[in-house]
């Protein structure tokens, strides 16, 4: 399985993945976040679903964008490409997918700042290609394992969180995500694009660079837990 996240704020976008593949008994790290290159402009692009679907598509795209004459300038229009590159390999690939019993169901997170784009983008591609852009009222897109790192996000990520913030609350979602789950674990991959800039940053980290980070959050909840107010439940002690 896959955990991918990109959160965009005012003052920029993160984008994390995990990097587990489990195939079986055997555990293998790949990239999930994948850096992609037009004119000046780097971007990235993360996915869930069928591995083979996604190193398809994203060579597809990389091949457009390689022989693309005129330089595309707003992140939509990539995100459009990608699209069609998309209902592509559905067209090859999905008759004999299905005839194995496999759904075409890779889902992309893309993000990037092109020449024309006022701010950083993000988008969100659903399997037949069709998208949505993260918005003020809904600033994250959560691919893969989707459920566990989205209470953490409800509660604390704001459209004005701080772009250092947004990425630890992306780290907090996935060690919330990993605790829950076998397959979704470090190395993790994480990219930003801060706003005013149009060249993501990209970096791994091992366990050893969050761990203690991590044990960090796990005795502040511990500490937290402790101390939380509880005479609501005295009634339940009661004797008798």
């Amino acid at each position: 399985m896959t955990f991918g996240i990109g959160i965009k704020v005012r003052e920029g976008i993160v984008a994390l993945a995990d990097t587990q593949i489990v195939v079986g008994s055997e555990r293998v790290s790949k990239q999930k976040l994948a850096a992609l290159y037009h004119a000046n402009d780097s971007m990235f692009a993360m996915t869930s679903g069928l591995r083979s679907v996604r190193d398809k598509s994203l060579t597809y795209l990389s091949e457009r964008l390689r022989n693309q004459v005129e330089p595309l300038n707003r992140l939509f229009r990539v995100v459009n490409m990608f699209g069609e590159e998309l209902r592509k390999v559905r067209e090859e690939d999905g008759p004999s997918l299905a005839r194995s019993n496999i759904s075409f169901n890779t889902h992309a997170i893309i993000g990037g700042c092109l020449a024309e784009d006022t701010s950083p983008q993000l988008f969100y591609v659903y399997p037949e290609g069709n998208w949505i852009e993260a918005a003020p009222d809904s600033p994250y897109f959560i691919i893969g394992r989707t459920s566990y790192g989205k209470p953490i996000l409800d509660r604390l990520l704001r459209f004005e969180t701080p772009l250092r913030t947004a990425v630890a609350l992306s780290l907090l979602a996935f060690d919330a995500t990993r605790a829950s789950v076998t397959d979704v674990d470090c190395p993790i991959d994480i990219a930003v694009i801060a706003e005013g800039n149009r060249h993501a940053t990209f970096h791994r980290f091992a366990q050893s660079d969050i761990s203690v980070v991590t044990e960090w959050w796990s005795n502040m909840l511990s500490e937290a837990l402790t101390s939380m107010p509880m005479q609501w439940a005295d009634v339940l002690f009661k004797d008798g």
